[in-house]
């Protein structure tokens, strides 16, 4: 590609290096000169090794496990970035952990979305570059711009190959309240029905499932979310579907891996065929599955940081994707 001005610069610290490397691939530039590291005592160490003087810098890192040490690279960065003189700064972040606490749910909760945001915007960052936020009002959370690509798109191509012309098999269903618009939005790309998963959390982690509403009887389904954690939605939709509603096979998809604790376990046991993932959180070696496909998001960030650079609306990415 072809670029005005000042120059662009692709850096990441440790937390997803090889979406790094294929956002810059995409956009035919190396990755940055620098490197992250810990002292003994778990200080985080950032050597930036090349000038970054005058040039629109972006930084990719998803604070994902583990999540304090990862955003403390970020903001360790980007204040290294701010003393060295860089014209504009983006915090490239493809998962951005804490977003799950966006609200006081009871009593003196803290708001730690909030807080992150402003740590962010504190340590020089100019904008903020994400996918798929848990909650979107985070977005006002910051006071510097913030680009919110989706990621529905990309999961959603690739299960029209795989539906082909018989979207009537198949249903899009909602693992619980919070997630119908989303599953909404996700049928109508396919031209599939929709259903929805009423339960109930008795307990954080946990979930019971309480009933389905709408027609999954001998359908194929597909389960839609926008992260898996520690899978016991997922897994306990997937098992209603088939055990109460009849459902012949089930799939999945989601934007962020997380994968916590009992996760893939839970996942290696359920009754799930395929699970589509995409790569904002890369996955260790541990981590990985027969049953997992997981998607680049590379080609859309990299359109966007061109996007971004060239001051051209980001929005129109996915514009009849």
């Amino acid at each position: 590609m072809t670029f005005h001005g000042k120059d662009i610069k692709i850096f990441t610290c440790n937390s997803n290096r090889p979406v790094a490397e294929q956002i810059a691939r995409q956009l035919g530039l190396p990755v940055g000169d620098s490197e992250v590291t810990h002292f003994s005592d778990g200080e985080v160490a950032v050597s930036l090794r090349e000038s970054v003087r005058g040039s629109e810098c972006f930084i990719v890192q998803s604070t994902s496990t583990p999540v304090n040490d990862n955003l403390m690279e970020l903001l360790i960065m980007i204040d290294a970035m701010k003393r060295a003189s860089a014209a504009r700064i983006t915090a490239v972040i493809p998962y951005f952990g804490y977003a799950r606490q966006d609200r006081k749910a009871k009593a003196r909760d803290p708001i730690s979305a909030k807080l992150v945001a402003d740590l962010i915007t504190t340590a020089g960052a100019d904008r903020v570059l994400t996918m798929d936020l848990h909650a979107a009002q985070i977005q006002g959370f910051f006071n510097i711009p913030v680009d919110h690509l989706v990621g529905a798109p990309i999961l959603a191509n690739y299960f029209k190959k795989k539906i082909g012309d018989n979207a009537d098999e198949y249903v899009v269903v909602s693992p619980d309240l919070g997630s119908v618009t989303r599953a909404r939005n996700f049928a109508a790309r396919l031209g599939c029905s929709i259903a929805i998963i009423d339960k109930r959390r008795p307990r954080p982690n946990e979930c019971e499932v309480m009933s389905i509403i709408g027609e999954v009887k001998d359908k194929k389904v597909i389960l839609v979310d926008d992260m898996i954690d520690t899978a016991g939605t997922l897994c306990n939709a997937a098992k209603a579907v088939i055990e109460r509603g009849g459902a012949t096979e089930v799939y999945a998809g989601a934007t962020h891996a997380v994968l916590s604790g009992p996760a893939i376990q839970r996942i290696k046991d359920s009754v799930m065929k395929e699970v589509v993932l995409l790569d904002t959180i890369n996955l260790t070696e541990d981590k990985k599955l027969d049953k997992f496909t997981t998607l680049s998001v590379a080609p859309v960030f990299a359109e966007a940081i061109e996007r971004i650079y060239e001051d051209k609306p980001v929005s129109s990415i996915f514009v009849n994707a």
